[in-house]
């Protein structure tokens, strides 16, 4: 399979909070948008990200909001950000996050991902269910895709598909994250052959245990992840997979080269 490989950049959601995140995932958004949002500074720590990524031997990313959010990205930012992943010839294949209840703060969202060439935008809106058809009419404005991402409340892909709802099939599928399906005792390999005709793009993750959302390097946990991507080659996936790996409480670029390796095996056979 040709699937693009591609590392999440919310992988260091607790970076900045020096791998010492005790308050959750909104802890870690604050402070990575903390860090990145002064313009003065912008070029110097996104190239820093940047580098990083691509010493770890990826080609593609995964633009987590946080660096370089909608609702803060101004054309200076967003010019700095393309200019930077020309130079490190990466492509971005999501921009992933919080997308905004407005449909004002919606269409930045679009202007940030069609500025910098992102097909999918995989997270979530409360649009979906409030303002759906200007929500479809604005992707379809800007040649958008919005795979909605399972996150706690979405346990099944039946839980998915009642999110997703029926139509608009070209602007709206499912961003799947395995490792929250492991964290609700889910099997997600099933749970993406259900949802195979709507998928949009793969948060390849593995968690450490049902019941806890500690996710880990792959094959360390609950997740079957090398059978997810079996399943996936078996109903044809040719989407883009990000290696996804957010500890609290340690870096885990050791653990990211590791499951782009292992990925990079999978596929192969």
């Amino acid at each position: 399979m040709n699937n693009t490989i591609s590392c999440m950049s919310a992988n260091f959601v607790a970076r900045q909070l020096g791998y010492r995140m005790t308050g959750g995932w909104g802890q870690g958004d604050r402070a990575t948008n903390d860090y990145f949002r002064p313009l003065e500074t912008y070029e110097q720590r996104l190239d820093a990200l940047l580098q990083e990524i691509v010493a770890m031997g990826f080609q593609a990313m995964d633009l987590w909001n946080a660096h370089l959010h909608q609702t803060w990205a101004t054309d200076d930012h967003i010019a700095i950000a393309k200019a930077l992943l020309q130079k490190h010839g990466l492509a971005v294949v999501s921009y992933a996050g919080g997308f905004g209840a407005s449909v004002e703060e919606f269409t930045r969202t679009c202007r940030v991902a069609t500025a910098l060439g992102i097909p999918v935008l995989g997270g979530s809106t409360p649009l979906l269910q409030q303002e759906r058809s200007a929500l479809v009419d604005t992707l379809r404005r800007h040649g958008l895709k919005f795979g909605f991402e399972n996150h706690p409340a979405e346990k099944t892909a039946q839980d998915v598909l009642r999110q997703i709802g029926e139509g608009d099939e070209d602007v709206i599928g499912a961003t799947v994250d395995t490792g929250w399906f492991g964290t609700h005792g889910t099997d997600a390999v099933q749970a993406l052959e259900e949802l195979a005709p709507r998928l949009f793009h793969i948060h390849l993750k593995d968690v450490l245990a049902a019941g806890g959302h500690d996710t880990c390097r792959y094959g360390r946990g609950v997740v079957p992840v090398r059978a997810c991507v079996e399943m996936l080659k078996r109903v044809g996936y040719t989407g883009a997979i990000s290696v996804e790996h957010e500890p609290d409480h340690f870096d885990p670029t050791e653990d990211l080269v590791a499951n782009r390796t292992m990925l990079m095996e999978w596929l192969a056979t």
